[in-house]
């Protein structure tokens, strides 16, 4: 690890003020600079800045800084974003990071992360290993030939599907984005993972109140049952009346560069009985446009079957 300067501001506006990287729990900061992808020549730890706090009264806001497993076992937390922490990393991860990180970390992509290889996010045009290279783990959905790198969170994944924005702090005040805008595709300009602009800060994510959230969940296939990260995922939330399905709210991970809400699944679900063949047909809209690689094309396949999992798992006792 190289040199660096720490700072500890106390307000939002000291910590706005000083040009830096920004340190909550550190669990992939740390990771990421003893690995010289990244070298900061300042950090400034923002932990005792006031931004905390649960609140279920209204939907859901979390203050950026709250604890992912404080935020996993607070009463009225909609289940699919508990169910989401709970299925992250371990539990002494889950401890240290904040929901703000999480949001914020970068891929898993073993090119990205090794500074002997090539990598466009990391190095744009330098090129794009693993097209051609060890990708099983790798997107299917909104990828471009600049990077096929799938999008670590969980969280974001269930947030995404119930309409969550984030509240962002900068020199020129605050603004409001939409989770599901935040997170920018790889295009020509994989580097260019968010909307944060620079020295701007999360300070707040919200929920706003969904009926339908209160009947979520949230399914993770894996390669083994703690500490991994999804092969895919799926956060379902449904209003199912009279065994029909009203609406629906449905976004996937592991799968896609960005966490990945399926519109058109929705869609296909809204008026239908539930049933297990209304949901294979739903499901099959999912990978609509999507492109595998040599090693992941089983993902397309794993993909229906885990929506279809969660809706069933969501629709228990409620079939036609």
């Amino acid at each position: 690890m190289r040199p660096f300067e720490l700072t500890a501001p106390a307000t939002v506006e000291d910590a706005l003020a000083e040009p830096g990287t920004f340190l909550a729990g550190g669990t992939t900061l740390v990771d990421l600079m003893k690995l010289n992808v990244l070298t900061p020549q300042h950090v400034l730890d923002i932990n005792a800045l006031p931004l905390r706090g649960i609140d279920t009264s209204d939907g859901l806001r979390l203050g950026a800084l709250e604890r992912m497993s404080d935020i996993a076992r607070h009463p009225g937390v909609y289940p699919a974003v508990s169910q989401a922490l709970l299925l992250s990393a371990s539990q002494q991860l889950r401890n240290m990071a904040s929901i703000g990180g999480n949001l914020l970390q970068r891929t898993r992509c073993t090119y990205f992360r090794d500074v002997a290889m090539p990598c466009n996010r990391r190095e744009p045009g330098s090129g794009c290993p693993a097209r051609s290279g060890a990708n099983r783990m790798h997107a299917v959905l909104g990828t471009s030939d600049s990077c096929v790198a799938t999008h670590a969170s969980d969280v974001a994944v269930a947030l995404v599907a119930l309409d969550a924005h984030v509240t962002l702090a900068g020199a020129d005040g605050t603004r409001t984005v939409k989770l599901a805008d935040f997170y920018r595709l790889p295009g020509d300009t994989p580097e260019v993972e968010n909307d944060l602009r620079p020295g701007e800060l999360i300070t707040e994510v919200v929920v706003p109140r969904l009926d339908l959230a209160a009947n979520s969940t949230y399914v993770k296939v894996r390669d083994r049952q703690s500490y991994e990260f999804a092969l895919c995922s799926a956060a379902v939330a449904l209003d199912v009346r009279d065994s029909r399905i009203v609406d629906a709210r449905i976004a996937v991970g592991g799968v896609a560069t960005v966490p990945w809400r399926l519109h058109g699944v929705e869609a296909a679900l809204r008026g239908a009985l539930v049933t297990e063949a209304n949901f294979e047909a739903a499901a099959a809209v999912a990978t609509e446009g999507a492109t595998s690689l040599s090693g992941n094309a089983f993902k397309l396949t794993l993909l229906r079957r885990t929506i279809v999992r969660a809706l069933l798992e969501l629709t228990e006792g409620s079939a036609a």
